[in-house]
């Protein structure tokens, strides 16, 4: 589990960056820090389903937070559905 300083830090840096994903429709939540230094994150609003979300958390989200704090390893979307399911050849 990570320091209290570190999730602080992480926290900060997600409420930051927060404004850019409400100007779309969409949001974030927090879930938590691992013990391998990933953040768990949940995405919302129109975030959810959007064929951009993936980018948006590794390019955005995801280089933001470790600019912020260089100990992240990775940000990882825990509602992240399999973009493949329903789909039939």
């Amino acid at each position: 589990m990570a320091d209290l300083a570190m999730e602080d830090l992480v926290k900060e840096a997600l409420e930051m960056f927060r404004p850019q994903l409400q100007a779309e429709g969409g949001d974030l939540e927090y879930v938590c820090i691992d013990d391998q230094n990933r953040v768990h994150l949940n995405l919302t609003g129109a975030c959810v389903g959007c064929p951009m979300s993936y980018m948006t958390l590794k390019m955005g989200i995801e280089q933001y937070l470790k600019d912020a704090c260089p100990q992240i390893t990775e940000v990882i979307q825990d509602n992240a559905t399999d973009v493949n399911e329903g789909m039939e050849f």
